[in-house]
């Protein structure tokens, strides 16, 4: 595909961030692609993106490895693979993806924080 920030890619792999599922580009590190899922959200001034800085650390799984250990690395560091499953991430990369990994629910509108039924005349 065309866009510079991300390796050439053919296809979306699934990944799985904190049991949420993603459609990513293949051949990408996991960092890149936590900036496709949430581009504003992960800039390149809060992480280094060559392992100096260690705040991209997370741990996974792959879908066929389940009996082994979970392995830690530095995000900028490993390639996404279809099937990855990341059970952590370093408290910086959650405080980042919190929008996309845990959306806040919507806010009731000031109606029906009042009890004010939006039929009835008033």
């Amino acid at each position: 595909m065309g866009n510079p920030l991300f390796r050439e890619y053919e296809r979306l792999v699934k990944i799985t961030v904190l049991e949420k599922e993603f459609s990513v580009p293949e051949k990408n590190s996991c960092l890149r692609v936590f900036q496709f899922i949430s581009p504003d959200t992960i800039p390149y001034g809060r992480f280094c993106w060559n392992a100096e800085c260690q705040l991209c650390r997370v741990t996974y799984k792959m879908a066929g490895h389940q009996d082994g250990p979970p392995r830690t690395v530095l995000a900028c560091k490993v390639l996404v693979a279809d099937g990855m499953q990341i059970t952590e991430l370093s408290d910086e990369l959650r405080y980042n993806l919190m929008g996309v990994i845990c959306p806040s629910s919507p806010r009731p509108s000031y109606d029906d924080e009042a009890g004010i039924d939006p039929d009835l005349p008033q």
